[in-house]
């Protein structure tokens, strides 16, 4: 199948209406598990602390919020921006116990947030479901605080050729996969289909860069299979 991108919005909306209730699970299936320890590799990295203010974009059900959540104790104030309707109420219910969560239906493009409100800006596999990547990284800057920090994970492009091979027949599984789980080829499709298309390591971090973040850095996880992008905002 192959995807026109010219209101990819409507795209995502229809992919994560079908699979809202199951983004877990396809995160499991996308990742054979590993996410969740890639996640945790992230939050060792940003190392939230007490009284903390984070935001997290594309916050699907919520599983950044819940990590950072616990990372310090439920002490620190963190804003759940997720631009599905469906999928935001599937983390307010999930995650209905921690009461230092906000959530907020929102795209990564307009966030409705004056300048200089967070520490951190954080994305976890969003950024490439975005429809306009300049602008949504224009907001990132703008509304973290001067010393604030961009973190975003993300599948990336495999550097080693053996697992490179193995990843790319593994992909053209996933969709099959995905139609017997969750009763819907399509997502699967279009989640291949955006991470093949999506940036390398090094291109993604240039983009970091001429969006204006300094002390830009990436970090390989699994041979590249994801990566970790840090910036920061240095006015």
């Amino acid at each position: 199948m192959s995807f026109i991108y010219e209101d990819k919005s409507k795209l995502v909306k229809k992919v994560f209406n079908k699979v809202y209730d199951k983004y877990d699970l396809m995160n499991d299936i996308m990742s054979l598990g590993t996410h969740r320890i890639w996640k945790k590799n992230l939050i060792s990295w940003i190392n939230p602390s007490k009284n903390n203010k984070i935001i997290d974009v594309a916050s699907g059900t919520g599983d950044i919020a819940k990590l950072c959540s616990e990372n310090t104790k439920r002490s620190c104030e963190i804003t759940c921006v997720e631009p599905n309707e469906k999928m935001l109420l599937e983390g307010k219910k999930k995650l209905h116990y921690l009461n230092n969560l906000k959530w907020v239906l929102s795209s990564a493009e307009n966030l409705p947030f004056k300048d200089d409100t967070f520490d951190f800006y954080i994305i976890s596999f969003g950024i490439r479901n975005v429809s306009n990547l300049n602008k949504s990284l224009d907001e990132a800057y703008r509304v973290l605080k001067n010393g604030g920090r961009f973190f975003c994970l993300e599948f990336s492009k495999v550097e080693n050729e053996i697992l490179k091979g193995i990843y790319k027949k593994y992909s053209q599984i996933i969709p099959t996969i995905g139609k017997f789980i969750a009763g819907s080829a399509m997502p699967y499709e279009y989640l291949v289909h955006s991470i093949e298309k999506f940036h390398n390591q090094e291109e993604f971090a240039k983009k970091l860069v001429d969006r204006g973040f300094t002390s830009v850095e990436y970090r390989n996880l699994t041979n590249g299979i994801a990566a970790i992008h840090s910036g920061c905002k240095i006015e």
